[in-house]
């Protein structure tokens, strides 16, 4: 029998007040509500105003997390944000939440695991626990894929959307927590799904601007095709390495990407339609806000309760995927 480490006692999450439907779409390039519902499943997204940053999304849902497990800012060890859209290049997003909970006594560092990220940022955590590092850490997905979104590219544009997702972990008690994790990583696809400009290989000059090469650029189908085997393994591999069986499983929380590989992944172990956990109509690809936002929703909708036991999977640019079994 596996003994958990680590456990999470609270979470929360934050959107942007701004709502992009697929008709406001139908009006910037040439898509429409149909291709993009029966492609992706997404209706609508949120997007970040102009002055609205990572950081400030990610400290609003730490808040609420920090309320919800009943943790005071100076009793965080660890503040681990998972992003691939920072403030700014350096220091760490984590670092300007830090400020903004004025949790000094942290820890803070960020992690660009893409989609995959806040899977990567729980397995830390759990680790950190497990090794007595900490007792109390605060791990993120944020981000505002809106400002890396090219919007005169139909293909992808559709598709991404902003927000934030936050859980306080704790060491485990009464058989409650982290049962398992798994992260895997191939660095030799990277180029179907990036963003080439911003940093060191392309920095932002006038030239790489007007090849917009600080926009997100996807391979849609290989992209598609290798997600669905990935997510699919992710999510196989964790039931082997937990022991447990898909009858153990009260709900799948798959990465908001794609309804199509949201439900191969479903199909791979087996498990029906009322037990997978789908939001990706009212907030697209979220990448690494993904996950901890369904989580979050699910928690406070009332279908994940003390004492049941979820399934996280994910799949992400890199290409990264990994998954986790957690008993709440």
């Amino acid at each position: 029998m596996i003994i958990p480490k680590s456990m999470i006692v609270g979470t929360g999450s934050a959107i942007p007040d701004k709502v992009l439907t697929n008709s406001d779409l139908e009006k910037i390039v040439d898509t429409s509500d149909e291709w993009i519902r029966t492609r992706s499943g997404i209706e609508k997204r949120h997007i970040a105003a102009d002055d609205q940053f990572s950081s400030d999304l990610g400290a609003e849902a730490a808040k609420k997390a920090m309320v919800s497990a009943g943790v005071a800012a100076e009793e965080l060890d660890y503040i681990i944000v998972a992003t691939i859209t920072p403030d700014v290049g350096f220091p760490s997003t984590a670092c300007f939440i830090q400020e903004k909970l004025a949790a000094y006594n942290a820890t803070a560092m960020d992690i660009a695991g893409a989609c995959t990220g806040f899977i990567y940022a729980l397995e830390l955590a759990d680790s950190l626990i497990q090794a007595q590092k900490a007792k109390t850490i605060l791990i993120i997905g944020v981000e505002t894929l809106s400002k890396v979104t090219d919007y005169t590219d139909r293909t992808t544009c559709v598709l991404f959307g902003d927000g934030a997702g936050a859980a306080i972990l704790k060491p485990a008690e009464n058989g409650r927590g982290v049962l398992g994790t798994y992260t895997k990583s191939n660095g030799s696809l990277h180029y179907l799904l990036h963003m080439p400009g911003y940093g060191t290989k392309n920095p932002p000059t006038l030239a790489s601007i007007e090849k917009r090469l600080n926009y997100i650029k996807m391979a849609g189908k290989e992209v598609f095709k290798f997600a669905v085997t990935a997510m699919g393994d992710a999510a196989v591999k964790i039931l082997e390495n937990t022991g447990l069986h898909n009858d153990d499983i009260d709900l799948l929380i798959p990465h908001q990407a794609n309804l199509r590989i949201i439900d191969a992944t479903a199909k791979r172990i087996n498990i029906p339609a009322d037990k997978v956990f789908v939001n990706v109509q009212n907030f697209g690809n979220t990448s690494a806000a993904s996950i901890p936002l369904a989580l979050d929703e699910a928690i406070s909708s009332g279908r994940l309760q003390q004492g049941n036991t979820v399934v996280l999977v994910a799949f992400g640019a890199g290409f990264t995927w990994g998954s986790a079994a957690v008993k709440l």
